[in-house]
């Protein structure tokens, strides 16, 4: 028997619920309320995006079968909403946002190594893919294919794809002030994405405008992934 396609309400996707309890955990950004309202977290925050996460294994895998959507609690995919605040003057105990990162399942840089990102927060929601913060080796391997392998980088560029990151005010030792490309070689990080509005992320056609900045980031992501001899 033919399967029936999927109903609008099987489909998953957020509600103003999210943004709303997230505008309210900034104003009261203090454990006592998040333990009275962890139940509205959980409903409201964490089990919609693990849906949505579960939801994102199939257009993950027509980018790359070596990307993983993983929808478990713990030690998959979604941030955990609790901030490490030992190294911050900013000592409020959770994020104002969810997120999750889709990584390269043979790279051990986890969060460092090249992948996809889904941030969810009112007024701020984005979704790409790149590489945040490598390590100094990995740094250097880009920095290297994007000298060995210039004319791959310029058709990126000349994409129209913008690409964004943290920036050294010099080029690094070892490489050429003069190359064509010293502005990138600066990068400390590589990655692109796509904004949403609210509204665009409570809509029922979220999953594919996701999966769409997901296959957008992709010749990026395919680049880091290969500068740092990763399958693809």
């Amino acid at each position: 028997m033919a399967r029936n396609p999927a109903t609008a309400e099987e489909i998953p996707h957020f509600d103003g619920g999210l943004f709303g309890f997230l505008a309210e955990l900034e104003a009261n950004n203090e454990r006592a309320w998040f333990q009275e309202n962890k139940a509205r977290y959980e409903a409201q925050a964490r089990d919609p995006m693990l849906r949505f996460i579960a939801a994102l294994s199939e257009p993950l895998q027509a980018i790359s079968r070596h990307f993983d959507a993983d929808p478990r609690p713990q030690g998959g995919s979604m941030f955990r909403i609790y901030k490490d605040t030992r190294f911050s003057r900013d000592k409020s105990p959770y994020k104002t946002h969810v997120a999750a990162q889709f990584r390269h399942r043979g790279c051990a840089e986890g969060v460092h190594g090249p992948g996809f990102y889904l941030h969810l927060q009112p007024g701020s929601s984005f979704a790409g893919g790149g590489l945040w913060h490598p390590e100094p080796e990995p740094l250097r391997q880009v920095r290297e294919r994007i000298v060995s392998h210039s004319k791959a980088w310029r058709a990126l560029r000349e994409s129209g794809m913008e690409i964004e990151g943290e920036s050294l005010k010099r080029v690094p030792q070892g490489f050429s002030a003069e190359h064509p490309f010293a502005e990138d070689l600066k990068l400390k990080d590589f990655y692109t994405s796509t904004t949403f509005t609210d509204r665009q992320v409570c809509s029922r056609d979220f999953l594919e405008r996701v999966a769409k900045a997901f296959q957008e980031a992709a010749p990026l992501v395919v680049f880091l992934a290969k500068a740092m001899d990763l399958p693809w």
